[in-house]
């Protein structure tokens, strides 16, 4: 986990860099540093109006009985999506504007879901075996010191 961190704090400036050098170089200067503050000002209205929207529909799925694990989802990745707008660059920018998008988050979710396997424990099933050199109290047979 250290490592991913370490490669995400250390290659994302550097994309960051390089693609407002690329920008920069295309457009110009200011218009470049003007185009960062339009995204991050447009991102936070478009981040205010969506999020309002997510609010109303996980309300909503409440209100049916049903769980709003989908609703609370797309909560999650529009409040990523706001971070990523609100941090300077046109790369995270891009990443931010995408994750606002609804359909690229139900690609990201079949994606997920192909690879994310999620158990319940039931009644019925049994608890994994102890390895060895593991003992197995029951609650009348320990204490807190």
């Amino acid at each position: 986990m250290g490592r991913l961190l370490f490669g995400i704090f250390t290659v994302i400036p550097i994309i960051e860099i390089v693609a407002f050098i690329l920008v920069g170089q295309a457009i110009g200067f200011w218009p470049a540093l003007l185009g960062i503050l339009v995204t991050a000002v447009a991102g936070s209205l478009i981040l205010r109006l969506q999020g309002r929207a997510v609010i109303a529909d996980i309300t909503s799925a409440m209100r049916e009985g049903r769980l709003p694990a989908r609703e609370l989802g797309d909560a999650m990745l529009i409040g990523f999506a706001g971070v990523l707008l609100l941090t300077p660059g046109y790369f995270t920018d891009i990443l931010g504007i995408l994750l606002l998008i609804p359909p690229v988050r139900s690609m990201l979710y079949r994606w997920l879901q192909a690879r994310v396997t999620i158990g319940a424990v039931s009644p019925q099933r049994k608890p994994p075996k102890a390895e060895r050199g593991t003992i197995d109290l029951d609650d009348d047979n320990w204490r807190e010191r």
